[in-house]
């Protein structure tokens, strides 16, 4: 019997060369419930919405599904009951499964700002909250590498898309790149595109880490979601060619609109692997003195 995407048949046991069984307990299989098979299925066809694969703006019919799937009607139509209670679907009499909201991705493989990413998807706007002159937090300062005393710029804005609440972005900058920013279109412009501008040079490289969180009270107000829906928070330190870190941002953004992108490539493990096949005698004897061939 074949393995479906969502019902993965039970692996076998790991066999050496030649089908001999190596070392190692055999795999344990849990037992599915129809709840696991929904929750693969919501997954998939989450990452298809995100990833623009279903233009017509409708889902499948289930039939489709279920032979897509191989799974049951009812695992379907619990898998959609899902994509319905995120709001991502709805179900219209005489249409289908229509989606309602399409998650916008966000790649990670380049340094570039959120209006940047998503200006093909809709109108950015930037509603400022706060733009002044402060005396940053000892991590803020830490990380900006201001000395005891000094003072950042800091801006909070939120971000919507065609009107919607998309983000909610608190950023520090150094004082000689932030302070000119203050008079600066703040509503219409893309820090990066105005830090740049100003700076009359590109800026360099980033670090950036995301997790996700239970949002507060007071940021699901702003972001007009129920308390306690998920949000990414991400922290991005971004840098000048030559190092200096000159842009510390904390961004709380709406799980249910955006997703993270990103194509990695696979890096030599620093420890061998203790499973693979080791070096041929052909090939240690091919290697000349200092170990090249």
């Amino acid at each position: 019997m074949n393995a479906s995407p969502t019902d993965p048949a039970a692996p076998s046991a790991d066999r050496g060369p030649g089908g001999s069984r190596t070392e190692g307990p055999a795999p344990q299989n849990q037992r599915r419930t129809r709840a696991d098979r929904a929750r693969q299925v919501a997954e998939v066809l989450r990452r298809q919405i995100a990833s623009g694969a279903f233009t017509s703006g409708v889902l499948p019919d289930e039939r489709v599904l279920i032979a897509d799937f191989a799974v049951s009607r009812n695992t379907v139509r619990e898998a959609l009951g899902v994509l319905r209670d995120e709001g991502v679907v709805e179900r219209r009499q005489g249409v289908g499964t229509v989606i309602v909201r399409r998650p916008y991705e966000h790649t990670l493989d380049r340094l570039t700002g959120l209006a940047e990413t998503l200006r093909t998807h809709g109108e950015v706007i930037n509603q400022v909250r706060v733009a002044d002159v402060v005396r940053p937090p000892s991590e803020v300062a830490r990380k900006l590498q201001v000395p005891d005393g000094g003072r950042v710029v800091y801006i909070e804005r939120l971000r919507l898309l065609d009107g919607v609440p998309l983000s909610l972005d608190l950023t520090y900058l150094v004082l000689d790149i932030g302070e000119p920013l203050l008079t600066a279109d703040l509503a219409g412009r893309d820090l990066f595109g105005l830090i740049e501008q100003s700076t009359g040079g590109r800026l360099g490289s980033a670090s950036v880490t995301v997790h996700a969180v239970g949002g507060d009270p007071h940021t699901c107000a702003l972001l007009d979601i129920p308390a306690g829906s998920a949000l990414f928070t991400v922290e991005r330190l971004t840098r000048l060619p030559d190092g200096r870190p000159v842009d510390l941002e904390f961004l709380r953004i709406r799980g249910d609109r955006l997703a993270f992108r990103a194509e990695l490539v696979r890096a030599v493990p620093d420890v061998p692997d203790p499973h693979a096949a080791p070096a041929s005698r052909d090939d240690e004897g091919a290697r000349g003195e200092g170990g090249e061939r």
